[in-house]
């Protein structure tokens, strides 16, 4: 593996864009240090340095690289991205216009894109003035985190947040127009590993050295885990009729329909575990005695059955609705009847769909439960251990695997060409 490294940076090409990769990671990270105007950094360190910041922060400082917590430009991090983009991919099942615009190839995936990027600000402007409006109040960090703010000095933070989100977008497009892998992928990547020293820490301060030991071995094992499943996949055969056009023949091959253990990768998570903060959100708008006590005892940490249940439950249900909605049976089945292609044993037409759909349907399965026992594990384990911070959680670590193995899968392509050994080889 080091000599593969070696070998990517005698390539000229592959150098200069490995190393403009990390000059955009570089940026990235610069700006998780820089606080927005109006924020008092003495008092947010303070709130933040003794465990008062609440647990709205959670998740989203996570993907922020511990941004959120320093409350700098790139606080939202690249969330409202990822949100912008899944509402997307739902709309253009239920939109004809946005579902004729992804059969237009290259030029209705930029039309896409251009929307994906309209959503982005939208949210990421409503997202921001939430923010701002709990750190101010005090909700986010149990502590009044901007003192005397006036308006103008609020409109000023919202708009900072802002531009730091279209920011954050446009270097992600950078990366992957001009680097290394999907730049939006690898920006999480980088966010995620930013916060595993830190994290780590607070396992060795809180429950010693051992625990931390405990936890690499039980991240090592897992990780073994998701790389075995997630390089799974049933693979159904298909062959295409052989075809004469004048005299040219066509068609006779044998190729096959790659259906993944996880077919839906890592969203059915990140969507449940974003509703999963949605219970003391509300309760803390809301002002209700009786409703903020029930989402501080069930869902404020996730320490209790109740909450590891319901989010096991949410992320089984999110994996079957996002391959639903990802992988259509019927127009898998048009196209190959269209182009002459048939499973053998298996009719053209209808009998083909129903046949995707049923595997696709048992192969979810056991995919959802995979998910579910990596989201929650460390919880149980976390809830048994006492320990307060977890460096490998479900989300972080489905993102860290599924990421670093595309990046590699890339760069070892790249080396492939140049008859080089690659990574995985």
């Amino acid at each position: 593996m080091l000599r593969a490294f070696v070998n990517a940076f005698k390539i000229p090409d592959l150098r200069k864009k490995l190393l403009f990769t990390f000059g955009i990671i570089a940026v990235y990270r610069l700006g998780a240090w820089i606080p927005i105007p109006g924020v008092d950094v003495q008092i947010l360190r303070s709130a933040v340095g003794d465990g008062q910041a609440g647990a709205l922060v959670g998740i989203i400082n996570v993907f922020a690289g511990g941004a959120l917590q320093q409350m700098a430009i790139f606080a939202l991090g690249i969330m409202p991205y990822i949100t912008a983009s899944i509402i997307m991919q739902l709309l253009a099942v239920v939109i004809p216009k946005l579902e004729e615009l992804k059969r237009e190839g290259e030029q209705g995936r930029k039309k896409i894109t251009q929307y994906t990027r309209y959503g982005t600000v939208a949210l990421a402007l409503l997202q921001s003035t939430g923010l701002v409006t709990l750190a101010r109040n005090g909700t986010a960090f149990n502590a009044e985190v901007m003192p005397g703010a006036g308006t103008g000095t609020v409109i000023i933070a919202v708009l900072t947040l802002t531009a730091g989100t279209s920011l954050i977008m446009w270097l992600g497009e950078l990366i992957t127009a001009r680097g290394v892998g999907n730049g939006m992928s690898l920006l999480i990547y980088v966010s995620i590993i930013s916060q595993f020293p830190s994290q780590l820490e607070i396992v060795r301060v809180q429950n010693g050295w051992g625990w931390v030991w405990g936890v690499l071995a039980m991240g090592l094992v897992l990780t073994l885990a998701v790389v075995f499943v997630e390089l799974g996949q049933r693979r159904i055969p298909v062959q295409y009729a052989r075809r004469q056009v004048g005299r040219r023949s066509y068609g006779g091959q044998s190729t096959y329909i790659p259906l993944k253990v996880n077919q839906s990768g890592v969203i059915p998570v990140i969507f449940a575990s974003s509703l999963m903060y949605l219970p003391p959100l509300g309760a803390s708008l809301s002002g209700n005695p009786r409703m903020v006590e029930l989402a501080s005892r069930y869902f404020e940490q996730f320490d209790n059955p109740v909450a590891i249940g319901t989010f096991a439950a949410l992320t089984i249900f999110f994996a079957y609705f996002y391959s639903a909605i990802t992988f259509n049976p019927v127009e898998v089945a048009d196209n190959m009847k269209r182009y002459g292609g048939f499973i053998p044993g298996i009719r053209p037409g209808r009998q083909t769909a129903e046949y995707l759909d049923k595997v696709l349907t048992r192969i979810t399965l056991p995919g959802s439960l995979y998910l579910a026992a990596v989201a929650v594990l460390p919880f149980i384990l976390l809830a048994v251990g006492g320990i307060g911070a977890f460096p490998l959680g479900g989300v972080s670590l489905l993102i860290m695997v599924g990421v670093g193995l595309q990046t590699m899968q890339q760069i070892e392509s790249q080396l492939m060409q140049r008859n080089y050994e690659g990574f995985l080889r």
